[in-house]
């Protein structure tokens, strides 16, 4: 049986946003994404995760490498358009992405700019709204909701373009923790659609969910690996100036205690098992 190609592929890839300066936003970076995967990218500010990102949704092209999406080269001007139908992009600042003034409307937009016929358009649109959790909101300004019901709609109008994959450059770091833990429910629930998705975020908790976790710092990939592997390197994470889950954090401090938990403790529920055991 023929295997499937990656739904995101770089290939050495490198790109600098002034041609005449020697240091590069991204450096040499090589990776791949699975369908269906869900992927977490962390790094401090400058370290070039969302130059990445923005390759993802041909809003950048390489200066050297190759950037596949679903085996289409980001390079192809005229694959454009199907580039940006199989990778959908949501941004930190929800305002940039709204233009209607009625939330319906604004997750319609972009079907109706494409010419999708009205009774389509419909079953999208309600199916977009149902899986992002903003259906009861359908006829409220959108400028009249919160933070977390903003980024839902901005992610509900480019799931109605029905992606095969869902860019998500820092999206919920204009959030509060209970706007956080609503776009958190929404990717949960695109995950278990089959929905491939990246993250790029500073939050640890929500890494801690991710399938897989890859570390960034001055342009290159500099660690890879489930995010139990990843936040069990506590001392190698400060390193690069990043933090570990707050679940992590307590586990570290036990075993320094002398009360050691699994390194794969990483979640408040895994916490919570584990101290069970523990005290039990």
């Amino acid at each position: 049986m023929e295997q499937k190609s990656p739904m995101l592929q770089a290939r050495d890839l490198r790109f600098r946003y002034d041609p005449e300066r020697p240091d590069y936003a991204v450096d040499g970076v090589s990776l791949e994404v699975a369908r269906g995967e869900f992927v977490a990218v962390l790094g401090a500010n400058g370290c070039g995760k969302s130059t990445l990102a923005k390759h993802f949704n041909a809003i950048l092209l390489p200066e050297s490498g190759t950037v596949l999406v679903e085996g289409i080269d980001t390079r192809s001007e005229e694959h454009l358009y199907d580039i940006r139908q199989k990778a959908g992009m949501v941004f930190q600042n929800p305002d940039n992405q709204i233009v209607a003034t009625i939330v319906e409307e604004d997750v319609a937009f972009a079907l109706e700019n494409l010419g999708v016929p009205t009774s389509e358009m419909r079953a999208r649109v309600d199916e977009a709204m149902q899986l992002t959790g903003i259906y009861e909101y359908r006829e409220k300004a959108p400028h009249k909701l919160s933070g977390g019901q903003k980024q839902r709609v901005a992610i509900a109008g480019v799931i109605a373009m029905r992606p095969d994959c869902l860019i998500l450059d820092e999206a919920t770091a204009m959030l509060d923790p209970r706007g956080r833990r609503a776009v958190m429910d929404t990717i949960r629930r695109l995950r278990e659609s089959g929905i491939t998705i990246v993250s790029i975020t500073h939050y640890m908790e929500e890494a801690a969910q991710a399938d897989r976790v890859l570390v960034m710092s001055h342009g290159r990939v500099v660690m890879e690996g489930t995010p139990e592997q990843v936040f069990s390197q506590t001392e190698t994470l400060k390193g690069y100036h990043l933090d570990v889950p707050q679940a992590a954090e307590l586990r570290d401090a036990l075993a320094a205690a002398g009360l050691p938990l699994p390194e794969e403790v990483i979640t408040p529920e895994a916490c919570a098992r584990a101290l069970y055991e523990l005290l039990r």
